[in-house]
């Protein structure tokens, strides 16, 4: 969505931007792409607690073919941490759009924010619990209340709030990362026996044990938002300046930001992710919070330049229309909410003991049957999120929460 000006200074209804939805339906697909694997390895959340870099990052097994290794390794290279970082710039896009929409119809900000953040906290811990382990909605409507807050600020004040919460970041991910260098190595997994236990968790024992398990490991599951607090906050801010920037808008100055956008992310993040990546597991923390969001601005660039020229490609200079890949990132982004719940329910029910067991079943034939299911889910959700937007526009999940919202904030 974007907002337009009248000539006498006004603020007029915003109007949706396809830039926008094409970016957030590119992210829920793309976070799946790191989600995928987690589902699909033996012991899933469980075994993830014992070597979070190691099921992140991909560590090959023992005896893997090279061939397989290598596409395993590039897929989970080109997601990990891109996706979640852009999907978290997207996420503050939207909350200075939601801020500009308020003044269009002047009202007073944050307003009933408090009473949507609480709605998608209540919301990320449903599907913490229910689902599966490493949401990322809880982190956001913590990170969203304080950054609401901070829109009501001075341009000065959030200035200085997002280069603390970066620099905050960085400090500490340098810190880490240099302890871990300097450690002496040892048994990431915690031991056979453990091992053993948490693929038995999500193999063989019902859903029941699996909610009881994130619930007793509340705190180690919920470590990735504790951990990358300033990253939030720094992305959610580094949103609202890219959208007040201009940098979606349909025009030159909107294309030119996109062009830079995709230099400094694949031409300096990209090199300097694919070094810590090469480095070891010891630089994880460097490699997914500080090095993949640069990547992912490459990201959010690329898929802006390919849109430009698409739509300057027509005859004799006419606008393109949008093409099947674009349509369908279109309808996963407007339902964002539900694809991204929906996603991990199909994997969920693929993947854990409970459901098919193919994380076990299947666990010799990785990586290409795991590519597969990623594939499968894409297409599921880019047919469903179609066939849903063409009847009722919203998403079911954001329909709901409209629905909560109006009666919660009454």
């Amino acid at each position: 969505m974007t907002t337009a000006v009248t000539t006498t200074g006004g603020v007029v209804a915003p109007s949706r931007v396809t830039l926008l939805d094409v970016l957030r339906g590119v992210a829920i697909l793309g976070t799946l792409a790191t989600n995928v694997w987690i589902f699909a390895t033996p012991g899933s959340e469980a075994r993830f607690l014992l070597d979070a870099a190691g099921v992140s990052a991909g560590v090959p097994l023992a005896g893997a073919q090279p061939v397989a290794a290598a596409v395993e390794g590039v897929f989970r290279f080109l997601a990990n941490g891109k996706f979640l970082a852009l999907l978290t710039i997207l996420f503050g896009v939207g909350l200075a759009i939601q801020h500009r929409a308020a003044l269009a119809r002047g009202s007073g900000w944050p307003g009933r924010y408090g009473w949507r953040a609480l709605l998608l906290f209540v919301e990320g811990t449903l599907h913490f619990v229910l689902v599966f382990a490493f949401d990322v909605l809880m982190g956001y409507a913590v990170t969203a209340l304080l950054v609401a807050w901070l829109l009501a600020r001075t341009e000065r004040v959030r200035r200085v709030a997002m280069y603390l919460a970066g620099g905050l970041h960085l400090a500490l991910m340098v810190l880490l990362t240099l302890a871990l260098v300097g450690a002496p190595a040892g048994n990431a997994r915690g031991g056979d026996g453990a091992l053993a236990e948490a693929e038995r968790l999500f193999a063989v024992q019902g859903w029941p044990a699996q909610v009881g398990f994130r619930l007793a490991n509340l705190l180690a599951l919920r470590a990735e938002p504790i951990l990358a607090a300033g990253l939030l906050v720094f992305l959610f801010l580094l949103g609202v300046r890219l959208f007040r920037a201009g940098a979606f808008g349909d025009d030159d100055r909107g294309r030119a930001w996109r062009r830079r956008l995709l230099w400094l992310g694949l031409g300096v993040g990209l090199p300097l992710n694919v070094a810590t990546t090469l480095a070891g597991p010891d630089w994880f923390l460097l490699d997914r919070y500080v090095c993949a969001p640069l990547v992912a601005l490459g990201y959010l660039g690329l898929v802006g330049v390919v849109l430009d020229r698409r739509r300057a490609g027509g005859p004799r200079g006419e606008r393109g229309g949008p093409g099947r890949v674009s349509a369908g990132l279109t309808a996963v982004g407007r339902s964002a909410l539900s694809c991204y719940v929906l996603q991990n329910v199909l994997c969920v029910v693929v993947c854990y003991g409970w459901g098919l067991g193919l994380a076990w079943a299947w666990r010799d034939a990785a990586p290409w049957w795991v590519l597969g299911l990623w594939a499968a889910v894409c297409g599921v959700l880019v047919l469903a999120a179609h066939w849903w937007g063409t009847r009722f526009g919203r998403g079911p999940l954001e329909a709901l929460g409209r629905v909560l919202l109006r009666r919660l904030a009454r």
